[in-house]
């Protein structure tokens, strides 16, 4: 006999959001370099935050992979480090920013508010 197990508490608990930071749907130019490689890859993010974001990729990299990031805001660059988070093979990686210095945080903070005043309907603290 086969018994269907079934979820008897709130469905909603299945998709509560669990970031810290709300995402803004963006494509932007990123480099990645993993630490230790020479030559930077050129990607495109598909959603930001100010804590990470997702980038598309057909070979993806190992989770816990530290990287070198370099996102391009307009004309403008904000540097910081990062560590491969989630892989979805042949889809994408989800990429933590780490150690990011204030004045580019700020940076990126004022480019996602910029996006429809996203960040404005959310409160988000530094």
């Amino acid at each position: 006999m086969i018994r269907a197990q079934t979820w008897e508490r709130d469905p909603s608990v299945l998709q509560a959001e669990r970031r810290r930071h709300p995402r803004v749907q963006a494509a932007m130019q990123i480099e990645i370099r993993p630490i230790g490689m020479d030559v930077p890859m050129r990607l495109e993010t598909t959603d930001v935050s100010l804590g990470g974001c997702y980038v598309e990729m057909a070979l993806t990299l190992e989770l816990g992979t530290k990287l070198d990031i370099v996102l391009w805001l307009g004309e403008h660059k904000v540097t910081t480090q990062g560590v491969v988070v989630t892989r979805h093979p042949q889809f994408g990686n989800g990429i933590e920013f780490l150690n990011m210095p204030y004045q580019h945080r700020e940076r990126l903070r004022f480019f996602l508010d910029s996006q429809d005043g996203f960040l404005q309907a959310h409160s988000v603290t530094i």
